[in-house]
């Protein structure tokens, strides 16, 4: 199968092209928005530290993914709605979340897809916060 045949190509170019990915642990947005799923294949991320429910079925599902690419810089056109946004503390952990101009971390990329599509995306994928990859 051809790679423009590829299942999992759904139209992305229109908003990943070119863009920066930042492998990070995967935290949830609020208690209303407490996974995602990747992009591509549509896998989940899950927060293991959201409730003990969570990290249970996280624990007992072994293809639900606690850690892997944020996009950085990109979000949804807002003329859909309002996006939210989240504020960290210094210890990592979700202050509040809020209607915001933050425009990192909606989108969501897991491994097996970076190595996948990163050349056809033109991304820059960082392995740590300052270090490419």
């Amino acid at each position: 199968m051809g790679q423009d045949e590829d299942w999992r190509l759904q139209g992305q170019e229109e908003y990943l092209l070119g863009a920066t990915l930042m492998r990070k642990q995967y935290k949830a947005w609020s208690e209303d928005w407490e996974h995602d799923h990747c992009e591509f294949c549509r896998a989940k991320f899950m927060d293991p530290h959201f409730s003990p429910e969570h990290e249970r079925f996280i624990s007992e599902n072994s293809d639900v993914l606690i850690e892997g690419y944020a996009v950085q810089d990109r979000r949804p056109d807002e003329s859909g709605g309002a996006v939210l946004g989240r504020a960290y503390r210094a210890d990592g952990v979700i202050e509040r979340t809020e209607l915001s101009g933050q425009r990192n971390d909606y989108y969501w990329v897991c491994p097996t897809c970076v190595v996948d599509f990163a050349a056809r995306f033109n991304w820059t994928v960082l392995e740590a916060p300052g270090q490419n990859a």
